[in-house]
């Protein structure tokens, strides 16, 4: 569907066509200046039909939001520190109720320490695009996971994500946002993820991980 603005250009065009057209065929005689008069009209027509397709370029219509399957819930590793698990809890609620993400997922050393928002009981293995983020040291996003080979490694996440953000924890871990739809990640999402991230892995490494020793990870 048309925005409302394109709508009432490419309605204007096809009716100041249609106009011309019966001008043209009804009239008795056909001077210069009514040939000229039908060309104008006819470019003025074409200008309001194009005005309109070039704007709903300009201003794409929102895709929809996938129906992806998983079940609600928050899942924090109880090894954590409470300060640590209160950042977890506070930075997860944000990003799950200010932006389009669906799911969040972060891991450190190995272990998974959150899961929000839709989740699944799968083990997540980092694979080949987690590895780039890390040797990046930068966010990597996929606004359309569709046409990215390897984003099966997101479905442990949640299957059938259809857009990802992955930021690393310096070397040590990643955050993983999964989207409801393609390309739903603003600029000012991914700037928001690198900084709570970097302020995740400093907090993390100041608590030394903030994780108990004991011989049992988490893989909720």
């Amino acid at each position: 569907m048309l925005p409302g603005p394109a709508r009432v250009c490419l309605i204007a065009g096809v009716l100041v066509l249609t106009l011309a057209l019966i001008n043209a065929l009804t009239a008795g005689e056909f001077p210069p200046s009514l040939q000229r008069a039908e060309v104008l009209a006819g470019l003025a027509a074409v200008g309001l039909m194009l005005v309109a397709v070039l704007w709903t370029r300009a201003i794409p219509r929102p895709a929809e939001a996938a129906q992806l399957s998983g079940d609600q819930g928050l899942r924090i590793s109880e090894e954590l520190d409470d300060a640590l698990r209160l950042e977890l809890a506070w930075g997860s609620h944000q990003f799950l109720t200010a932006t389009s993400a669906a799911s969040m997922l972060v891991m450190w050393d190995g272990r998974v320490l959150l899961r929000r928002g839709l989740i699944t009981s799968e083990p997540f293995v980092p694979g080949a695009i987690c590895q780039r983020a890390t040797q990046r040291q930068e966010l990597i996003s996929l606004v359309k996971t569709a046409l990215y080979p390897g984003r099966e490694e997101f479905d442990p996440v949640l299957p059938g994500l259809p857009s990802v953000l992955v930021h690393p924890l310096g070397s040590r871990g990643w955050v993983v946002l999964g989207g409801w739809s393609e390309r739903c990640f603003t600029r000012s999402d991914e700037r928001w993820l690198a900084g709570w991230s970097e302020r995740l892995k400093r907090t993390l490494d100041s608590f030394g991980g903030g994780v108990q020793t004991s011989p049992t990870s988490l893989h909720p």
